[in-house]
């Protein structure tokens, strides 16, 4: 592989979700000898580089977001000879290997946490955001657990309350001791020196809390009438996060890996106000390379919602870096959160294939994305998603974009593996299996390969600075490095657009006449400028 500091500067990252891309040994759980043996695919694809959510050691209350060992393999993927493998391989292939890192909580039954609430004295016991109750005995204040219910759970033998933002299962680090920051730093070094390219970190703006465990206060933007269907949403979060002690820590973390050739940090921002910002602040100077928010990870699917996420991050924070997704583990799948009745399912997932790979910045596709794959609907009694059976039918939670990966259309389970996975394969995702698409000229996996390609071959298409021409209700028009022209139609209805650029380099659903670009449905225009 060569050596480019700056690899991951524009780069292409592939999420793996580790339990659904590949079972390779019958017990219905995607693996890490699965994966390796499906390299191919994103190799083929032309990305970058790959990021496995988490691989680690847990007991799966939250699917190994609660962490129990932070420098083992859980045996439902594998072992650390597995993950060198598919380390190895990758190198091979040319793409790097990125890996989660859980850092603001643990799993209840890490042996640090089942130390800490022992006692108020034992070597452990401030390695936790432990708070006395109030003289009534209720929660020292109004922190609210993203999975539902207050932030904090009751250990009698402290006699104290121990903070969660998630599960009651997720205890928090206290990372106002030094010794808990350094202890993080020392893990991050094992994967480092085990050769993996970088981290992709969970909630980054979480690690630190308040001191002064002030209340957080009321969500202006709730609405009073409609109410929200998570708690959580009630609460502006100034106090149980984005605290500035964070900063130092972020340094620190990219210190470590400055100690060490090519490798590469981003951030996960989980928040609803300041997310642009927070990302532009944490990316800037010698802290993380780059950052993603949910912001366009939603619903909001029209140019000037496009237009303006980009505009705000580089006019915040001109020399920050930002990383763009529009699906993940985490959210309903774009192909369904965007599709409307007019529109064909094949235009709009090439269209959005388009317009994120034309963006500044890092970009991170998630697995089926590139097969235009659709959310799975599942039923009540097939959810494992805490989110989902806390707060069903008013969330569905996050199964439904977990689903297995689906490789051939015509064999059980889609090819994930032998035997029934641990979520269902639907018919409505057989039908966009890979079997039917890598290889097809025109599908949704075709394209993708295309774009990557372009995307690869240009240094505008990554870099280039982003200059805005046009944007309103439906069209969205801007230029990349001055090198390139971008036309999107991001509406089921035909739209228009003047220009002296007559040839694109790829184009959907548009043509030139005239001096003028009809852009049907969907259509999308990338087209040198000379």
């Amino acid at each position: 592989m060569s050596n480019n500091p700056e690899w991951w500067k524009g780069a292409v990252i592939y999420q793996i979700y580790p339990r659904s891309y590949q079972d390779s040994n019958g017990d219905g759980i995607g693996d890490i000898p699965g994966i390796t043996s499906r390299l191919e695919h994103i190799a083929q694809l032309g990305a970058d580089a790959i990021w496995l959510s988490p691989i680690f050691t847990s007991p799966m209350k939250d699917m190994g977001y609660d962490v129990s060992d932070y420098c083992d393999i859980d045996p439902s993927f594998g072992t650390l000879s597995d993950f060198d493998a598919m380390i190895e391989k990758a190198h091979a292939l040319g793409l790097k290997v990125m890996i989660d890192q859980v850092l603001s909580h643990s799993s209840d039954q890490h042996p640090f946490f089942q130390e800490s609430r022992q006692s108020k004295t034992n070597p452990k016991a401030d390695w936790y955001v432990w708070a006395d109750p109030n003289p009534d005995g209720s929660p020292p204040n109004n922190w609210q657990a993203i999975f539902g219910g207050i932030g904090w759970s009751w250990e009698p033998r402290r006699r104290q309350y121990y903070l969660h933002n998630f599960l009651a299962e997720q205890p928090d680090f206290n990372f106002h001791n030094p010794e808990v920051q350094q202890w993080h730093l020392d893990n991050m070094r094992f994967w480092l020196d085990r050769g993996v390219d970088g981290f992709r970190l969970d909630t980054v703006n979480f690690y630190f809390h308040d001191k002064q465990l002030r209340n957080d206060p009321a969500n202006p933007r709730t609405d009073p009438e409609k109410g929200e269907w998570n708690p959580y949403h009630y609460l502006y979060h100034i106090f149980s996060k984005n605290q500035p002690e964070n900063i130092p820590f972020l340094e620190k973390m990219r210190a470590l890996l400055d100690e060490y050739d090519d490798r590469t940090l981003v951030g996960e921002v989980g928040e609803a106000f300041h997310a642009i910002e927070i990302m532009g602040q944490y990316t800037s100077g010698k802290r993380l390379h780059m950052a993603y928010s949910f912001e366009m990870l939603g619903p909001n699917f029209t140019p000037n919602h496009f237009r303006k996420q980009v505009e705000e991050f580089f006019t915040g924070a001109p020399n920050g870096w930002p990383c763009w997704a529009f699906s993940n583990h985490d959210v309903v799948r774009h192909a369904s959160r965007w599709l409307t009745p007019k529109m064909e399912l094949d235009d709009l997932a090439k269209q959005a294939g388009a317009l994120l790979l034309t963006q500044q910045g890092s970009i991170c596709l998630y697995q089926g994305e590139e097969l235009g794959q659709l959310e799975s609907e599942l039923e009540y009694h097939e959810l494992t998603d805490p989110q989902g059976i806390n707060f069903w039918p008013a969330d569905k939670g996050r199964d439904g974009c977990r689903t297995p990966m689906v490789w051939y259309a015509d064999q059980p389970q889609g090819g994930f593996g032998d035997t029934k996975p641990w979520l269902p394969v639907k018919p409505a995702q057989l039908e966009r299996a890979a079997s039917t698409q890598v290889g097809v000229a025109g599908t949704v996996f075709e394209t993708y390969r295309e774009l990557l390609a372009l995307r690869a071959d240009n240094e505008a298409l990554r870099t280039g600075a982003t200059a805005y021409l046009c944007s309103d209700e439906q069209l969205l028009a801007f230029t990349r490095g001055n090198e390139y022209l971008c036309l999107f139609n991001l509406s089921d209805k035909p739209a228009k657009y003047v220009s002296a650029v007559t040839k694109s380099e790829i184009a959907q659903n548009a043509q030139y006449e005239n001096g003028t670009w009809d852009l049907g449905p969907n259509a999308f225009v990338i087209a040198r400028l000379s």
